[in-house]
């Protein structure tokens, strides 16, 4: 066995927790959502939250880091699979940072001190919006990673770009209200 295989291994299964974690934690908010059971949607969103800083973002710098050692030392930085992994990981990183961490944070908050409010479930729902969003990039990161496309592969770009039109779409249309369900 030498390096390289050693620093993918490390790579992928750092990627594999850290989207693997996060798309289980976005089903369940989803299933929450479709079933309108508040309790279970704000216990995804809290873990969501807990496990961002703790658990989500390791994960990420680790394969940021396992991916920038492969390509360093072995790949390079100059094909465009290489290019478009690193612009999909910092689109997604960025949205964690600066959209994930702190709304939940003053979801948090916000619960803390008044509760379960319309409010909370508002902010809740624009999270799941740019939650599917995260995810249609993931996908294509994933899709990069796998087909590691060249400026000759227009099918599989074509649909990179689907994708990415889906997922935006997705996190701009509007989704049902969480209502409480009768019981």
């Amino acid at each position: 066995m030498d390096w390289y295989s050693i620093v993918k291994f490390l790579h992928v299964v750092s990627a594999i927790l850290w989207v693997g974690g996060g798309f289980v934690l976005f089903l369940l908010g989803v299933l929450a959502e479709r079933a309108g059971n508040i309790e279970h949607k704000l216990q995804a969103m809290r873990a969501s939250g807990e496990l961002g800083s703790r658990f989500f973002a390791p994960m990420s710098m680790l394969t940021l880091i396992f991916g920038l050692l492969m390509c360093g030392f072995w790949v390079g930085f100059s094909d465009l699979w290489i290019v478009i992994g690193l612009v999909g990981y910092a689109t997604t990183f960025s949205i964690g940072m600066l959209v994930f961490k702190p709304t939940g944070e003053r979801m948090g908050a916000m619960v803390a001190k008044e509760g379960v409010t319309p409010a909370v479930l508002a902010i809740g729902q624009r999270m799941m919006r740019w939650a599917r969003f995260d995810y249609a990039v993931m996908l294509v990161i994933i899709a990069d990673m796998v087909l590691k496309p060249t400026l000759h592969d227009v099918g599989i770009l074509s649909c990179m770009v689907l994708v990415i039109a889906a997922g935006a779409a997705l996190a701009l249309g509007g989704s049902r209200e969480l209502v409480p369900s009768a019981a």
